[in-house]
């Protein structure tokens, strides 16, 4: 039997507000465990038997196909802020790039940084992409793991870290007063501050088969066939639900992927349902609704600290 995972990808902490349903799923659920590896805990639900890819090398190959090179990272583009002793990256840190602006951007990397072994390509919608002609041995993190924090602690680590966090920090200067910035700040959005490379892995040549299917907006689940209604009687599943919890667009997520997730699992067609957020996994069987008793709390408080 299959299971349905549930991600809760919303950012940023302000202005929370309470999302009752929600919170009588997560007051009834069978167990609640830590899942900081959440893309891995979920693709084995879809692809079992199969090695997972890294983040950037799933991404890229969606978005361009093969590509030269042997190693790519995502090139998130981020805003950071100085705090007294500290540079952060902000709630709303991670930023959107018009297309034109990644290919611009792409196009002067490659002139500037010609015969230093690594070239941004532009994607689809904006996206960008750092691929490297050899292997980079570093571990990073999602930018979405620093928001609020002092970006420090989130930087790559591992043997070939020092010329991976130079590149960055050389990028950080490159962008400094860049005609990009100047074009956004005169529409009022962020500026670019700097790359964050993350995700990186081998590049692919073909994506693994999965046994299941894909909603949502991911990074690497959005990587695979995309599903755009919840598709009754399709067995596993993973929905990552950039909503917020409570917010005037989630009664909709809940109608369209939530409720639908929970018929099927009355009706024995699946086996579990789990909803992630942060660290942590709930999962819930189709007994869920028979603890009528447990209290519901403040969705967030499911999911731990918030800070």
């Amino acid at each position: 039997m299959s299971t349905v995972y549930f991600r809760l990808a919303a950012r940023g902490t302000a202005d929370l507000q309470r999302a009752p349903f929600l919170e009588r799923l997560l007051a009834r659920a069978d167990s609640s465990t830590l899942e900081p590896e959440w893309r891995a805990a979920a693709f084995r639900i879809l692809a079992p038997e199969a090695a997972m890819p890294a983040a950037a090398s799933a991404a890229q190959f969606a978005a361009l196909g093969p590509v030269d090179g042997a190693w790519v990272f995502i090139a998130s583009p981020v805003h950071y802020v100085a705090a007294t002793s500290s540079v952060q990256l902000p709630a709303d840190g991670i930023l959107r790039l018009e297309p034109p602006e990644a290919e611009l951007l792409a196009g002067e990397f490659n002139r500037l940084w010609r015969g230093a072994g690594a070239r941004l390509v532009a994607g689809r919608g904006g996206s960008l992409y750092c691929v490297f002609d050899e292997p980079m041995r570093a571990a990073t993190q999602d930018p979405e793991a620093a928001l609020g924090r002092d970006i420090g602690v989130f930087l790559p680590t591992g043997a070939d870290a020092p010329p991976l966090r130079r590149m960055m920090s050389e990028m950080e200067m490159w962008l400094f007063e860049h005609a990009v910035n100047k074009v956004r700040m005169a529409r009022g959005a962020a500026p670019v501050s700097g790359l964050w490379l993350w995700g990186g892995g081998a590049t692919l040549r073909a994506l693994p088969p999965l046994q299941g299917w894909t909603a949502g907006h991911d990074a690497f689940f959005g990587a695979f066939p995309m599903q755009t209604q919840f598709p009754r009687g399709a067995g596993a599943g993973v929905v990552v639900l950039n909503e917020r919890p409570g917010s005037p667009e989630w009664p909709e997520a809940e109608r369209r992927w939530i409720r639908p997730a929970l018929a099927e699992l009355r009706a024995g067609r699946i086996a579990q349902v789990k909803v992630s957020a942060a660290d942590r996994c709930h999962a819930l069987s189709a007994r869920w609704s028979w603890r009528f008793w447990r209290q519901a709390r403040p969705w967030w408080e499911s999911f731990g600290d918030n800070d």
